[in-house]
């Protein structure tokens, strides 16, 4: 089968296009024949080595994925030969930037029935995030309030779908570029922060505020001010440390997003129920993902790419 793998990290120049042994599913796995992967900046950092994640060697990007159950493993008792499924993938196991991918079952769930397959690759990661980033770490609940720092990228517009479902009231900033799918997503009020001063801007305490942007570590402190006393700050950028404020009971948390089964199941729901849009801004072939990671490197990516193979 065709792939895309590393023997050695470095930059987009060590990804090889190749053929490679197709995998066999063994108990509790199927093979899945593959729709799609999703392109995440976390792949380029596995691939640079930045990130503190065992990748083995040599590795198939691409920890989100669609496709069809190929082939059953023993004791799978859930999925079928021929189901379509998404799923977010262990980061540190072959992904899914090849015509198949081996998964274990319970790391799959049905994909949604109101999107093209190939598109569905575009939701676990992004949306779990997003998910546990306002819910598992922020606590939010129905009447509170949310500043999402960065709102304009994609898991801000579904941390704002989320959170306005939820009855969280949103503040959001984002750039000219991307203020109109910001508020199509559903913030309450937008903050233009490239003409505006957010500490002036925030006329009322926040609940949570929801970093999603690489940040000033001074600037990011300083918002800080923004939260309620017993409060939360959440991050998303791993790179840097999420400021607190102890003496008012003000907690930070730095997000890791984790695979979850139940999630995700909801998550497609509500992507069947119209609540929440997949955004899909490219849709590329296999064979050129490694000029997509050298525009990545090059800081020219907007939006969620996915590599589609069907």
């Amino acid at each position: 089968m065709k792939a895309i793998r590393y023997y050695k990290f470095g930059g987009p120049d060590v990804l090889r296009y190749e053929e490679m042994d197709q995998p066999t599913p063994a108990k509790g796995q199927v093979l899945i024949r593959v729709a799609a992967s999703a392109f995440n900046a976390a792949d380029a950092g596995m691939r640079g080595g930045f990130l503190p994640i065992p990748v083995v060697l040599p590795h198939v990007p691409g920890y989100d994925v669609s496709g069809t159950v190929d082939a059953l493993g023993d004791d799978v008792a859930d999925l079928q030969v021929g189901d379509a499924v998404i799923g977010f993938l262990p980061m540190e196991l072959d992904g899914g930037a090849a015509e198949y991918v081996v998964a274990e079952a319970d790391a799959l769930v049905r994909a949604p029935a109101n999107l093209p397959l190939s598109d569905g690759a575009g939701l676990p990661s992004v949306g779990l995030t997003a998910w546990q980033a306002l819910f598992d770490h922020g606590g939010l609940a129905a009447g509170q309030r949310v500043l999402i720092n960065g709102a304009g990228g994609v898991v801000g517009k579904y941390a704002i779908a989320l959170a306005k479902r939820a009855g969280v009231h949103v503040v959001a900033t984002a750039s000219p570029r991307s203020s109109a799918a910001v508020r199509e997503a559903g913030a309450d009020e937008i903050i233009d922060h490239t003409t505006t001063d957010v500490l002036a801007a925030v006329v009322e305490p926040v609940d949570v505020l929801l970093n999603l942007a690489p940040i000033d570590p001074d600037r990011f402190s300083g918002l800080v001010a923004l939260v309620r006393d017993n409060g939360k700050v959440v991050s998303t950028t791993a790179f840097m440390a999420t400021p607190s404020d102890e003496a008012r009971g003000v907690s930070a948390a730095t997000v890791f997003v984790l695979p979850n089964r139940d999630r995700l199941r909801e998550l497609v729901s509500l992507v069947d129920s119209g609540a929440l849009q997949v955004e899909i801004t490219r849709r590329i072939p296999l064979a050129n993902l490694p000029a997509l990671h050298a525009e990545a490197a090059a800081g020219r990516v907007v939006g969620k790419v996915i590599v589609q193979l069907s």
